[in-house]
C-alpha cells in the first residue's frame, strides 16, 4: 500500500483524545528529574533580560561560580588535567546552572543528574590513579541537542509520537566523546520538525531567549543557544541544515562553526528529512569561546570519525591549513563585506557590527572590500523558498507522517496560547508566517524523481558560478589570491519577538553552497547608536516586513553577531580567520 499523499495526511489524521495529557506527563517527568534542592525562585514576569539570575539567586557556590563563569574552554580543561578542579565539581557547577537556565528559558529536554556525575567520577578515578587524562575533553561537561542519540536514554526530537523510544546505543558522536573523556550532561530543546527558525513543540513547550523572555532564541538548536549563553554549558553541539547553528548562536551571542557536508560524524544521530541528501544537515559546536571551537573540531577528527560514519571524509585535521597556507599565512588577509544579499536589508545594528569590524580589520593590517551579491535570489529559490524547492521536494510529507495519529502540526511558532506560553510577553507586532512548513500544509504537491534531480543540477550548476565569482575576486584584492573569507549577517536582524524569525537566506546561502562558515559575537544593540534606517526600496515584500519590524527601543541588549564565509572544507582556515576577526575586534575594543 502506498504511503498517504501529504493531503489526506493532513485532513484524515485523527488525534487520540489523550495526546494532550501525554506530552503533559512526558514534561512533568522531566520536572521531576530536577533535585528540589535546585529550585530557584523566578524573578517577576516583567524582568525579560535573566542573564545575571545565576549570580543573584544564591543557588551558586563562589566556586561554582567561577567555574562556569571560566568562558575559556582550554582553560577548563587545563585545571581538570592538573586536577586544580575535579570532574565531579565541574560537572555540578555547570548542571547546576543548566537547571538554572531551565528554569528561566526551558531550554532542556533530558536531565539526568546521577548518570553524569557518575561519569565524572570515573574520570577522576582515572586521573587520580594513572595521573593521565582518558582523552583531549578529559572531564569536560558537554550538552547535546535533542539529536543525538544515547544509550538508555529517549530521543523525542519534538514529536510526540517519538515519547517513550529509548536508544539502545550511542550515535557515532556520543561514542567519540565519551572516548575524549567529555561528560555529556543535558540535552537540548528543538522544534517539531526542526524546519523551525525558533524552537517551540508540544512535548516540552517553547524556548525562550535569557538576554529577552519575549524573544526567541533562533532554532532549530535554540535549546543550545538558551543554554549556552547563560554559562550552563560550557560547550554543546548542535546541527545546521539552513542556519540551526548560527541562528541561535547569532541571537545568543555565540562562537559556532558550520563546517561543509561529511566532515563531522553523524551517524546514528536523529533527524528531519532523513534521505533529503542535496543540503545535509551538519553538526558543530556552540560555545562562548572560539577556543571552544577548535578544540572539540580538533578532537573529534583526531578520533578518524571516517572509520566510524561512512560519509564522513577521510581528512584529518590540517595545520598547514589551520595556518593560512593557503591565504599568505594570514599576514594580509582580504575580507569582503556583504552589506545586503539583494534579498533583505540587514537592520541598522547589524550594518554597525560590519562597520565595527570593518574598522578593526583594517587597523590590522587586513584588506576590506565589498561582497558583490551574485544569483542569491536563485540560490534561495533552488533550496528553501516556497514548495518547488529541494528542502519541500516531499511536499510535507516527512513532517505530516511524523505527527499522524499522534499530535497537530505546529504551523506557526507564532504565540498559541501553549500552556508553556502563559508567561511570554506578546508583542503589537504583527505576525509573519514561516515560509515553509505552513505553505505545505494540506498541499497534495510533491516533485517526481525527475523534477528533483532538476533542482540537484541546478544547485551544481549555481554552485560553479558562485565559485567562479569568487575567484574572479583576485582582480579586485591587492593580495594576488581572491577573497579570503566573506563577512555578513547571519540573520538580517538581532533576535526577535516569537513569531517573528523568518528570514534564514544570509545561512541557507551556505548551506546550498557548501560553505564553511563561523560565527562571531560583536556587540549588543544600542538605541542611541542604532536608530532606525530612513525607508527603502524594497526588494519584495519580506524586506519591506522586516524594515517594519524594527524599532530601536524594542532591541536594547539584544547580542549582534556576525557571520565569516569561508570555502568548502576549510574548517580549519575558517576557524582560524575566526580567532583573527576576534582578536582584532578585541584589540580594537581595548582601545577606544
Amino acid at each position: 500500500m502506498p504511503p498517504p499523499t501529504p493531503s489526506s495526511l493532513a485532513a484524515t489524521s485523527t488525534l487520540p483524545p489523550d495526546w494532550q495529557e501525554k506530552c503533559a506527563k512526558r514534561k512533568q517527568s522531566q520536572l521531576d528529574s530536577i533535585p528540589k534542592e535546585w529550585i530557584i525562585e523566578l524573578p517577576p514576569k516583567e524582568r525579560l533580560n535573566v542573564m545575571d539570575i545565576p549570580r543573584e539567586c544564591g543557588l551558586l557556590s563562589a566556586l561554582e561560580l567561577e567555574i562556569t563563569e571560566t568562558t575559556d574552554v582550554q582553560t577548563l580543561l587545563d585545571k581538570l588535567r592538573l586536577g586544580e578542579w575535579s570532574s565531579v565539581q565541574v560537572t555540578t557547577a555547570f548542571y547546576k546552572r543548566a537547571i538554572i537556565a531551565q528554569q528561566l528559558t526551558n531550554c532542556l529536554t533530558e536531565i539526568f543528574v546521577e548518570r553524569a556525575l557518575s561519569r565524572a567520577k570515573e574520570l577522576d578515578d582515572h586521573l587520580a590513579r594513572t595521573g593521565t587524562v582518558v582523552g583531549p575533553l578529559h572531564g569536560l561537561p558537554i550538552s547535546l541537542k535533542d539529536q543525538f542519540v544515547m544509550k538508555g536514554l529517549e530521543t523525542i526530537m519534538g514529536y510526540a509520537k517519538w515519547i517513550g523510544r529509548v536508544a539502545e546505543s550511542d550515535c557515532v558522536l556520543v561514542e567519540i566523546l565519551n572516548e575524549c573523556g567529555a561528560v555529556p550532561f543535558v540535552r537540548t530543546n528543538v522544534p517539531q520538525t526542526l524546519m523551525h527558525g525558533e524552537t517551540h513543540n508540544h512535548v516540552f513547550g517553547r524556548t525562550l531567549n535569557p538576554y529577552n523572555l519575549a524573544f526567541t532564541p533562533g532554532g532549530s538548536s535554540g535549546g543550545e543557544g538558551a543554554l549556552v549563553a547563560m554559562k550552563g554549558s560550557p560547550l554543546g553541539v548542535g546541527t545546521d541544515i539552513g542556519g540551526s547553528l548560527r541562528i541561535p548562536s547569532a541571537f545568543c551571542g555565540l562562537y559556532t562553526l558550520r563546517p561543509s557536508y561529511a566532515r563531522l560524524p553523524y551517524a546514528g544521530a536523529m533527524n528531519a528529512l532523513e534521505g533529503q541528501e542535496s543540503i545535509n544537515s551538519v553538526l558543530g559546536p556552540m560555545t562562548n569561546s572560539i577556543s571552544g571551537v577548535k578544540i572539540f573540531t580538533k578532537a573529534i577528527l583526531a578520533k578518524e570519525p571516517w572509520r566510524r560514519d561512512p560519509l564522513v571524509l577521510r581528512k584529518p585535521w590540517s595545520e598547514s591549513e589551520y595556518q593560512l597556507e593557503a591565504h599568505g599565512g594570514g599576514k594580509q588577509l582580504c575580507f569582503a563585506i556583504m552589506w545586503d544579499n539583494g534579498v533583505v536589508k540587514p537592520h541598522p545594528p547589524l550594518h554597525r557590527a560590519m562597520q565595527m569590524t570593518k574598522r578593526a580589520l583594517e587597523a590590522a593590517g587586513h584588506v576590506v572590500i565589498d561582497w558583490e551579491p551574485h544569483r542569491h535570489l536563485e540560490i534561495y529559490k533552488n533550496a528553501a523558498r516556497g514548495r518547488e524547492t529541494i528542502f519541500a521536494a516531499d511536499g510535507g510529507h516527512d513532517y505530516l507522517a511524523e505527527c499522524e495519529g499522534a499530535e497537530p502540526l505546529i504551523q506557526s511558532m507564532a504565540l498559541l496560547g501553549h500552556p508553556t506560553d502563559a508567561d511570554v510577553h506578546e508583542s503589537t507586532i504583527p505576525v509573519l508566517e514561516e515560509p515553509l512548513v505552513r505553505k505545505l500544509v494540506g498541499k497534495p504537491y510533491h516533485r517526481s524523481a525527475w523534477e528533483l534531480w532538476q533542482l540537484h543540477k541546478e544547485k551544481r550548476d549555481l554552485r560553479k558560478s558562485h565559485l567562479d565569482h569568487w575567484e574572479a575576486t583576485v582582480a579586485r584584492t591587492g593580495t594576488g589570491r581572491p577573497v579570503d573569507a566573506i563577512i555578513s549577517p547571519a540573520v538580517a536582524y538581532t533576535a526577535v519577538p516569537h513569531g517573528h524569525n523568518t528570514d534564514s537566506f544570509y545561512t541557507t546561502l551556505c548551506n546550498a553552497l557548501d560553505l564553511t562558515s563561523s560565527m562571531f559575537p560583536v556587540t549588543f544593540v544600542d538605541p542611541q547608536l542604532d536608530d532606525a534606517n530612513s525607508p527603502h526600496e524594497f526588494y519584495n515584500h519580506e524586506d519591506e516586513h522586516i524594515y517594519q519590524l524594527y524599532e530601536a527601543d524594542k532591541f536594547p541588549g539584544c547580542p549582534v553577531a556576525l557571520q565569516l564565509i569561508g570555502g568548502t572544507h576549510e574548517e580549519e582556515a575558517v576557524i582560524r580567520m575566526t580567532e583573527i576577526v576576534a582578536e582584532a575586534l578585541s584589540l580594537a575594543a581595548a582601545t577606544t
